[in-house]
């Protein structure tokens, strides 16, 4: 692959994993410019996961620091923790993590499989449903917004507002998504604003309240709390939406994996982190380097961006037998789909969670699921795996 090469979005949306071995077969960690920018794309997953883990590669806020067009945009990601560093991303993480602890979610789990219940219970009948429409999006939308102290009624402004912003962080992203995006977040902000006050009168047991709450002497300000609100209601649709439509997708694509999995439900867990491996919904994380960095004998400069490609780590041959057969009785699986080190996604266990609820309750209420087109779209997103839709039949 040529170095001047330009890789066309619609190529790699289709099929990222052809992409994926090209270039690491040049080598592990690829310097080009296939994206708008240039910089290092890091295929390995050794590679990968020393670069997560160094604090020296550090997050950055999507647009440039001189953007003035988008400003409300701007300034919400710019106090977001998943662009933020060491320390004001540990004081951040801080004041969620409590909502996400193992007993947190052990407390939630039984909510999580009644709503996935419930929502099978809707389409039943119908012999058919668009996995993403009837039960993901609602899904993922329900358990954020009970989490948050959403009332229910408001969790379809939810949807429309992830599927916005989320064109505003990846990689395929125009001025038009950008304009859009920055309109999305005078609604949010306007919306969160009322809530945040409300419950500031009349504390609740849900995450806003627990984040209005000073904690350690500490308190976060009101434009922090705003843009955790915000990046919780993105990060708590794409990843599980995602995660629960790739799910169902492997089991279509593979009915072998799908008969095994009914016939041994026992094997729902590692089947989980076999659908995040193969189909990961997160399929690219950029860092840039805040002083010159040396690996495998190449120099990464201070200033240069650098690009994991999860999905292509998650298929590394020297990491993983057969990486590119889905196997869901894989036990040594240490896929990098949460990413690592200080970063690694607060929501994993949330995220995992739903998709154990949303596949056990497709497995033992069907005996057989079909596309119900032979045609399936992707979103042109790169940094994301993501289906436009995913229509299926059942028994």
């Amino acid at each position: 692959m040529s170095q001047k090469t330009k890789l066309r979005p619609s190529d790699f949306v289709q099929d990222p994993y052809t992409f994926y071995s090209e270039i690491r077969s040049i080598n592990r960690i690829y310097k080009g410019n296939l994206l708008r920018y240039p910089g290092w794309y890091v295929t390995g997953y050794d590679e990968a996961s020393l670069i997560l883990k160094d604090v020296r590669f550090q997050n950055r806020v999507p647009l440039p620091e001189t953007t003035k067009k988008y400003e409300r945009l701007k300034s919400v990601q710019d106090k977001m923790m998943l662009y933020k560093n060491p320390p004001d991303h540990n004081r951040l993480r801080e004041f969620v993590r409590e909502s996400f602890t193992p007993k947190a979610m052990e407390q939630l789990a039984y909510q999580v499989d009644n709503i996935a219940y419930n929502l099978f219970q809707d389409v039943k009948n119908q012999k058919r449903m668009n996995i993403i429409a009837d039960f993901a999006f609602p899904l993922a939308s329900l358990v954020i917004a009970n989490m948050l102290g959403v009332p229910e009624k408001d969790k379809e402004f939810f949807r429309k507002w992830a599927l916005l912003l989320i064109q505003t962080i990846d990689f395929t992203r125009s001025s038009k998504s950008l304009e859009i995006g920055n309109d999305t977040i005078g609604e949010m902000v306007t919306y969160f604003n009322e809530l945040i006050e409300k419950k500031k009168l009349n504390p609740q047991d849900d995450l806003i309240t627990l984040l209005t709450e000073e904690k350690d002497g500490e308190k976060l300000t009101n434009d922090e709390i705003l843009s955790t609100c915000i990046l919780l209601v993105i990060a708590g649709h794409e990843t599980t939406v995602n995660l629960v439509s790739n799910s169902v997708y492997c089991l279509l694509t593979n009915p072998n994996q799908y008969q095994k999995l009914k016939e041994n439900p026992i094997l729902l867990d590692t089947a989980i982190e076999e659908f995040l491996r193969y189909e990961s919904p997160t399929q690219m994380i950029a860092r840039i380097a805040s002083e010159d960095v040396t690996i495998n004998q190449i120099e990464i400069k201070k200033g240069e961006q650098v690009y994991v490609l999860l999905g292509a780590a998650n298929r590394d041959p020297k990491k993983f037998d057969n990486p590119n057969t889905l196997d869901i009785t894989r036990t040594l699986n240490p896929h990098l789909s949460f990413g690592s080190g200080i970063h690694f996604c607060l929501g994993s266990t949330l995220a995992k969670m739903e998709a154990q609820a949303a596949i056990r309750t497709i497995i033992e209420n069907t005996k057989n699921i079909k596309f119900e087109s032979n045609e399936v779209e992707w979103r042109e997103l790169m940094s994301f795996r993501a289906l436009q839709e995913l229509p299926i039949i059942f028994e």
